[in-house]
């Protein structure tokens, strides 16, 4: 029989902001975290803008300054989130098992900045002068392995790397290994720092991103008729699930029950989704049928929403296919709107979305949504944020690849 999991604390970086409740409430008035690219040289990009985070990785409790060195971006990104998550769920981990308490951390890219930076000291400066420590930086598991022992957790460890599913699919395998009895905490989600100078350029010359440069703020709006493309951006959403008689038992607070899980593939187009949304359409049924629910249960859907012209009509067509007649009474929203896409990193956050959803009763809006695209003719919660009592909520991601990731969270009952 499945062990029952809930969700016990929250932990975000985002474009928005840091602490859960900034995010949060910067959501509910319809903030934008997007603006101009810093980081680096955008003159000669013809996408100049993105979702970045300001960041200042020395005023974070998580590594000293020498150590920080020898960390990503998208690293000090997870281990800034975990932290967060780990400190609001009340835990002490010296009165756990530490081989019971493990880390599951994706990425759909992992550490691009490291690889940009010693690729040209390598064609620069030669062999010799590229550091030792690029790959322990640049590899996908680094965040997960650095998490892991920032905590010392030494139950199941491993990363996913599923593109935009990444974080989704990482929260679906913890909550399993949960479920079956290989450990009783787990310290989940995604992290993605991948706006640099070829992460930006690539998308941008696969024509991904919204050209939208007059107006930044504006670019990404999701099932509306002029959206043209996503937005880039960076971040972490992590989230530390706990098995139920466990949280109970040490009396920790419980955000939500994560009822269900579903993964499929398309198995089509390497980037494209299926037009019939029939893989997003299964995993959504899959997490019903593993959280023992039937469609007319669920109040709330974060969608993927990228604001992709492809993406965001396949999705409805999905939705529509899993809820039928119940589609039109849903509240939906894609928060990506506000945030741009954080791509491996999405899935996380996006479960906190719902986390915070079902704690406080408010649906977040999806902005710039100011003439609908009638092919996406759902309740997509139009630039204004809504109250509603939500019992269960679903979050999509679906990436690159063709995975697909759907994750139902429900309030306890």
């Amino acid at each position: 029989m499945k062990r029952r999991v809930v969700v016990t604390g929250l932990g975000v970086v985002t474009s928005l902001g840091r602490a859960v409740e900034t995010f949060w409430d910067r959501i509910l008035r319809g903030d934008s975290g997007v603006g101009p690219v810093t980081l680096f040289d955008v003159s000669a990009f013809r996408v100049q803008f993105a979702g970045e985070v300001a960041w200042k990785p020395e005023e974070e409790n998580i590594a000293n300054v020498k150590e920080l060195r020898r960390l990503d971006r998208f690293t000090q990104f997870a281990m800034a989130a975990a932290a967060d998550a780990f400190s609001d769920s009340g835990l002490d981990v010296s009165k756990e098992d530490p081989y019971r308490c493990g880390v599951v951390i994706g990425s759909g890219i992992g550490g691009l900045a490291e690889f940009e930076a010693q690729h040209e000291r390598l064609l620069l400066k030669g062999i010799d002068k590229v550091s030792p420590f690029t790959i322990p930086k640049l590899m996908v598991n680094s965040a997960s392995g650095h998490v892991s022992s920032m905590l010392g957790l030494k139950g199941p460890n491993f990363a996913v790397a599923t593109a935009c599913a990444s974080a989704a699919n990482s929260i679906g395998d913890a909550l399993r290994a949960i479920q079956y009895g290989d450990a009783d905490v787990m310290v989940t989600g995604g992290s993605e720092a991948a706006l640099t100078p070829m992460g930006l350029a690539g998308f941008q010359n696969m024509r991904a991103l919204s050209f939208r440069s007059d107006a930044p703020q504006q670019a990404s709006r999701p099932f509306d008729m002029g959206r043209d493309g996503f937005v880039l951006a960076e971040g972490a959403g992590v989230v530390v699930l706990e098995e139920l008689e466990h949280a109970r038992k040490r009396g920790g607070r419980i955000y939500g029950e994560l009822m269900g899980y579903g993964a499929s593939g398309d198995a089509g187009h390497i980037t494209q989704p299926d037009e019939e949304g029939r893989g997003a359409a299964r995993a959504m049924s899959m997490a019903l049928a593993d959280a023992g629910l039937s469609p007319d249960r669920v109040q709330y859907v974060n969608a993927h929403g990228t604001s992709t012209p492809l993406g965001d009509k396949a999705e409805t067509v999905a939705v529509k296919r899993v809820f039928g007649p119940h589609a039109g009474r849903l509240a939906i929203s894609s928060t990506k709107s506000q945030l741009g896409h954080t791509l491996g990193a999405s899935g996380g956050i996006e479960l906190v979305v719902c986390a915070m959803t079902i704690l406080r009763g408010v649906i977040a809006p999806t902005i710039n949504l100011d003439n609908p695209d009638p092919d996406c003719d759902l309740d997509y919660t139009p630039n204004v944020a809504r109250d509603a009592k939500v019992d269960v909520a679903m979050s999509n991601s679906f990436g690159f690849g063709g995975h697909n990731a759907s994750l139902v969270l429900g309030r306890l009952g």
